[in-house]
Formats: C-alpha cells, sequence, structure tokens
C-alpha cells in the first residue's frame, strides 16, 4: 500500500453539542479543515490502508476518533480522556482571544507579535500532546496533528 493511501479524505465534526462561533473561531476551523484536507499522514495502526474519513466528536468526556473507510463504513473508534487536553485547550483558547483583541485594538506589533508566538508554542504542545496519545493507535505527522488541534479546540466549545 503506498503511503498515499495513508491519509483522510474527509473530516466531519460531531457539533450537535456546539453553540454559536465567533467570526474568528470559524475561520480558524474552515483554514484546518481544508489545509489538513490538502495534505495530511495518517496512518490507523494495524489498518491495511485507507483513505480515511475520519469524524471527530466529543462524548461522556471523551475525544473520540470515528475512523471510517473512504466509502464511510466503520473501521475503528479511538477514544481519549479529555482531561489531558483541557489545561491546554484552555490556555489556547486565551491567547487567541487575547491576540484576536490585540490584532483590531491599539497594540504594538510586538505585543501582537509576542502573543501570536505563545499561540504558536501552545498549538504545538497541544499537537504533540495529540501525537503522544494516540501513540500506538493511530500515527501522524506534526502538521496533521496540529490541525486535528485546532479542530479538537473547536469541539471544546460547547454549552
Amino acid at each position: 500500500m503506498s503511503e498515499a493511501s495513508f491519509r483522510l479524505a474527509a473530516v466531519t465534526l460531531d457539533e450537535h453539542t456546539v453553540v454559536r462561533r465567533t467570526r474568528e473561531i470559524e475561520h480558524e476551523r474552515e483554514i484546518a479543515l481544508y489545509d489538513l484536507l490538502e495534505s495530511n499522514s495518517f496512518r490507523p495502526v494495524g489498518s491495511p490502508g485507507g483513505p480515511y474519513n475520519l469524524v471527530l466528536g466529543i462524548e461522556e468526556n471523551r475525544l473520540i476518533f470515528d475512523i471510517r473507510s473512504a466509502l464511510d463504513e466503520p473501521l475503528r473508534k479511538v477514544m481519549l480522556s479529555l482531561t489531558a487536553f483541557r489545561r491546554i485547550v484552555k490556555d489556547y483558547f486565551l491567547i487567541c482571544e487575547s491576540y484576536f483583541k490585540a490584532i483590531g485594538g491599539s497594540q504594538t506589533p510586538y505585543q501582537i507579535e509576542a502573543l501570536d508566538m505563545g499561540r504558536r508554542g501552545l498549538h504545538d504542545e497541544g499537537a504533540t500532546l495529540l501525537r503522544d496519545h494516540l501513540k500506538g493507535k493511530v500515527e501522524m505527522d506534526f502538521d496533521t496533528a496540529r490541525r486535528l488541534f485546532t479542530l479538537i479546540c473547536v469541539l471544546h466549545l460547547k454549552g
């Protein structure tokens, strides 16, 4: 099976509990989805190959990776506790909120750059945490993990 077959062909968020998002958060979601589908590496351990459809959701304090075939047949569900992600998601949203206010306000370029560096650092930390928790279940490259972390953050916007 070629490396090209170990990729995501479609990603859907199970958003039945998500409340309205800000324009900035919706924009981040759209960019993450677009970039993810343009380029990704996604290899469920033990799978003969894809491409895969992925439904990301949250159920009872668990993050659900519902991995399906390109024909939308269920292949595997991977569940992770959300507890490990709560702090970093909360911190990420706080810094994103400050960043979006700064670029819309009267902050200096240096202040905006510092907030952006902090935001990127937390994003990288979240991607590393995701890869660590999926070790032995799903292998992915760092960019794929970063984009999936963005989508996980979006899923945390629940009422």
